[in-house]
């Protein structure tokens, strides 16, 4: 009887320490297993492992995003696992947008795989978006584009530019800026070529067909669709503008070139006055040996008295003469 008894408490014992181990693992299960998103993602035909979601939790992963994430792509027809949605998630990824992504590319017949798509999403593009241009083209305005034509007149063209995502060129493709640039050096290579503005005018469809024969494109996260010349503005009239400056230019050269030659004149006319000058101080210098001359020659005796007064006579006659052909002189200037 002693050993059943104690073999009774035994079996005791061990119920009981069973059942508070089972217990203390409901309590644990409840504490860490989202039940209610694994009872989701079970009856959605998602199944997600009690673990995996456990191990969501603890890396302190979004596991409802993930599991709702999962059920959207299972329910899209989309073959994946919750594994590449963690670990896309746990890279910095928008999960959510690369399914939405996978679910159109899948619907419209784009060849999208998940490794694709969470590349360009990881490389900050709009995976999502750039579905949605491959099925829909965008339009790219490019604005105000100025060139002059042969004729000096300066041409503003503003262009659509139709285009739709390359899905497999987007990672390492160059983007929106790259087009507009090519556009607007093939918009100005188009009016420079131009002999005349009017020809643009008249048949503004070559520029929108030599843009699209250049190819520009290439290299581009996008395909060119068709090019539109929305609008085009004459603007100012540069050749006349250059040739009017050129001409101030000339003008302002030439008079430079007169006033230094006036310049030279005047400098040489002043050294003309200047030897004239000296001219006369030469003569006034030899007027001033004259007397001195006639008195050594009267005290040498070779200059009478009468001779001097004759010679004082003549100066007085000439000096008469000269005075009296002034008047006459200024006399007729008055009458002119």
């Amino acid at each position: 009887m002693n050993s059943m008894l104690l073999a009774i408490e035994g079996w005791l014992v061990a119920l009981i320490v069973l059942s508070c181990l089972l217990l203390i693992g409901l309590i644990v299960i409840f504490i860490l297993v989202p039940l209610k998103t694994w009872f989701i993602a079970l009856v959605s035909g998602s199944h997600v492992s009690m673990s995996r979601l456990v191990g969501m939790k603890l890396r302190k992963v979004n596991y409802k995003l993930i599991v709702n994430t999962y059920i959207m792509a299972r329910k899209g027809g989309i073959k994946l696992n919750v594994v590449d949605l963690e670990t896309h998630y746990m890279a910095g990824g928008n999960v959510d947008k690369i399914v939405k992504a996978l679910i159109a590319a899948n619907s419209a017949g784009i060849d999208l795989s998940v490794e694709l798509a969470k590349a360009i999403d990881l490389a900050g593009s709009d995976v999502q978006e750039a579905v949605e241009t491959c099925v829909t083209p965008k339009i790219i305005d490019v604005n105000d584009i100025a060139a002059v034509a042969q004729d000096g007149i300066e041409v503003k063209v503003h262009v659509k530019v139709t285009v739709k995502t390359d899905i497999h060129e987007l990672v390492g493709g160059a983007r929106e800026d790259t087009i507009v640039a090519r556009v607007g050096k093939g918009i100005v290579s188009c009016i420079g070529a131009a002999e005349n503005y009017t020809e643009l005018l008249e048949n503004p469809a070559e520029i929108a067909e030599s843009i699209m024969s250049k190819g520009l494109d290439d290299g581009t996260a996008y395909e060119i669709v068709s090019v539109d010349v929305s609008d085009i503005d004459i603007g100012r009239n540069l050749g006349a503008k250059l040739e009017t400056e050129e001409a101030e230019k000339n003008k302002q050269v030439a008079a430079a070139q007169a006033e230094r030659l006036r310049a030279m004149m005047v400098a040489e006319e002043q050294k003309m006055k200047a030897k004239t000058q000296e001219m006369k101080a030469t003569v006034l210098a030899a007027e001033a040996e004259i007397p001195k001359a006639i008195a050594s020659a009267i005290k040498e005796g070779k200059f009478g008295v009468l001779d001097y007064y004759k010679l004082k006579n003549l100066q007085a006659d000439t000096a008469m003469r000269n005075s009296i052909a002034g008047a006459d002189q200024d006399s007729g200037d008055g009458e002119a």
